[in-house]
């Protein structure tokens, strides 16, 4: 790895202020999108279940081409790189607000997830050429805590801004964007892997991106065409297929390039472990997002204002927790931390089942899951990730981090599409269909338990 000249104590703070506020939006975006979908149900009501794709459509993306954009940045230069995906996400960012349409929208999400992919798959690499050692640790942590601040901010900013219009939880991106890539031309000094002889392999890049994406649709529409009617089980089989074809690809790739998959990474029992771990976890925490909005706003009749500030307590915790669940992790070990995240995310989903009633009760039936999901996620994240970065010899751990967040991304969007599967966005607001939704994220939770804890033994 090279540098141009040393960065003064100014441009560090600068880049670090940049790097943040870029990866802020980001996050922010896998967030903030969902405290907006009642509004955009109301904006399209003869979409069903087309809106699902303004979340996968990013997420999709994002995780899959998180590796790749890391790769390409290494090759070409990181500051390129990054500066690229900022223009990239925040003009996508313009498009979703000028949407004329549902499938214009998913387009524009997917563009954006391009963007952040950018973004995110180079920021940390960003910090880590420019920071000397002795200053990385504080810079990392800022740059760790980003996330977690971008999913407390998520539900009662969007709740604001959707109550103007669903159009400015984009358009809230771009004053941000543009100002981190003005200053950025200036603050961020170039860094880029001379000797990096890689290239990412696009074809089977396609074929994962295009297998998760239609087994993804074939779960959100499987309740309008019937789960045994043929195109469902030709679009699921497909979907399989397509993602089996990626797998097999990856496996033979050589020479110089990079397989969409770095499944040597997976030969490593405790990455393996702590990437399922987080997929089974995000998948349950994805489903719980989407459907709390639904439940407060049409079970409850919340309006999405207040129902983005009731559901801000848990990512509160979340971050609250996230350090002094770390310090646990290097107790009794990040498996066992973590899997007891799972079980705290479990029993607070299941305190849902046990006392939310038609009759909203926000302080005694919802806010004490709230809690219990919010420690849940600040003990699971910042432990699994540990996990997944600590079993890999050096020169693994970019390419290592940027898979275990790609499973992560993923993880919620097969959350999302299975709470579709089994609560579907035109099926109205009873008790009845809610606890299905909340018995699929206690289940994803405490499978996510089971293999932590895996990993405890093993760690």
């Amino acid at each position: 790895m090279t540098t141009t000249t040393a960065p003064t104590d100014r441009q560090l703070r600068v880049l670090l202020a940049v790097v943040s506020a870029a990866t802020f939006l980001a996050s922010l975006d896998l967030f903030i999108v969902n405290i907006a979908f009642p509004s955009l149900q109301a904006a399209y009501p003869g979409a069903g279940s087309s809106l699902a794709w303004v979340l996968n459509g990013y997420t999709i993306t994002f995780a899959a081409l998180l590796a790749p954009a890391g790769r390409l940045a290494d090759r070409y230069g990181r500051k390129r790189v990054f500066l690229a995906g900022l223009v990239v996400f925040t003009a996508a960012s313009v498009g979703c607000a000028l949407a004329w349409g549902v499938w214009p929208l998913v387009g524009f999400r997917v563009l954006q997830g391009v963007g952040g992919a950018m973004v995110t798959g180079t920021s940390l690499a960003l910090l880590l050429a420019a920071f000397p050692p002795a200053r990385r640790g504080p810079a990392i942590a800022v740059w760790a805590a980003v996330g977690a601040v971008a999913a407390a901010l998520g539900p009662p900013l969007g709740g604001l801004l959707v109550e103007v219009s669903w159009r400015w939880v984009f358009l809230v991106n771009v004053p941000v964007g543009v100002l981190a890539v003005v200053v950025g031309m200036s603050a961020i000094t170039e860094s880029r892997s001379p000797g990096e002889p890689r290239r990412t392999d696009v074809v089977g890049t396609l074929l994962l991106v295009a297998g998760v994406a239609v087994l993804s649709y074939g779960l959100v529409e499987a309740p309008e065409r019937g789960w045994g009617s043929t195109a469902t089980v030709l679009t699921l089989l497909a979907g399989v297929a397509l993602t089996g074809f990626a797998v097999v690809r990856s496996a033979r790739v050589g020479g110089h390039r990079e397989p969409a998959l770095a499944l040597d990474l997976f030969r490593v029992p405790a990455f393996s472990l702590a990437s399922l771990a987080a997929a089974l976890f995000f998948a349950g925490f994805g489903a719980m997002l989407l459907h709390n909005v639904f439940w407060l706003t049409e079970g409850w009749g919340m309006s999405v204002v207040l129902a983005g500030v009731a559901l801000t307590p848990g990512p509160v915790l979340a971050a609250l927790s996230a350090v002094p669940g770390g310090r646990l992790g290097r107790r009794i070990g990040p498996g066992w931390a973590a899997s007891l995240g799972g079980l705290s995310f479990a029993l607070g989903v299941l305190w849902w089942l046990w006392h939310v009633q038609a009759t909203p009760d926000y302080l005694l039936a919802f806010l004490p899951g709230q809690l219990l999901t919010g420690l849940g996620v600040g003990l699971s994240i910042a432990n699994l990730s540990t996990a997944a970065s600590a079993s890999l010899p050096p020169a693994q751990v970019a390419t290592g981090t940027a898979t275990f967040t790609a499973a992560r991304q993923l993880g919620a969007t097969f959350g999302v599409a299975l709470l579709l599967a089994v609560v579907p966005l035109d099926a109205g607001a009873g008790l009845d269909l809610a606890d299905r939704g909340w018995w699929l994220s206690a289940g994803l939770a405490a499978g996510a338990a089971v293999v932590a804890a895996a990993l405890g033994r093993r760690t």
